[in-house]
């Protein structure tokens, strides 16, 4: 209440308010995917500081002009259901650019590597908020859940593209999205928390 008045923030159509939702868990869910499409962005920044250039630059270019998209409604998200950033996030745009440079320094194939690591860790962590909010209420939630599952399929999409492009073929690939992976695991669990 501000001034005495309830104020209800609604999104689009749905019955989904301020009011009426497990706000613990829907500003969890939105600060994490928020920061792991800020963190998304970052990575194909650094991949096209490497690789722009490149016979593989527009294939990266379409990826993050998609991962621009997810990051605007993310940060439509936030301010609708006034939900504060990861207080990572200078860490997240350092270490993002770092990880796409990097791989990308190995290669077509290490940047796509990174591609088909990071985004097969999303879509896990996607599939996994999905179940949340369909066990709790998948009518109050209908409109959060269509924007995960959209954005679920198209990184599912950019994790074929980079199947498709060598990922496989980088140096020591297994090794390198393990880490990856791992590192993607971590930074979802502090994002969600801090």
């Amino acid at each position: 209440a501000a001034y005495g008045r309830r104020i209800s923030v609604r999104f689009c159509s749905s019955r989904m308010t301020l009011d009426n939702i497990n706000r613990a868990a829907v500003d969890r869910i939105i600060r994490v995917d928020h920061a792991g499409e800020y963190g998304a962005n970052r990575i194909y920044a650094g991949q096209m500081a490497v690789l722009g250039r490149t016979s593989v630059g527009p294939v990266i270019q379409k990826m993050w002009d998609q991962e621009k998209d997810h990051l605007k409604k993310f940060n439509e998200l936030m301010v609708a259901f006034r939900v504060r950033p990861t207080i990572l996030m200078p860490f997240w745009n350092v270490v993002g650019f770092a990880l796409g440079a990097g791989t990308a320094l190995l290669g077509r194939e290490g940047a796509m590597a990174c591609t088909v690591a990071v985004e097969e860790s999303i879509a896990h962590h996607y599939n996994n908020q999905i179940r949340t909010l369909m066990e709790e209420d998948p009518e109050k939630y209908e409109e959060l859940l269509q924007v995960i599952k959209k954005f679920r399929d198209e990184e599912l999409e950019h994790h074929d593209i980079g199947l498709e492009h060598d990922a496989e073929l980088a140096p020591a690939y297994a090794i390198l999205k393990k880490v990856i992976q791992a590192g993607c695991s971590a930074a979802i669990y502090l994002s969600e928390r801090f």
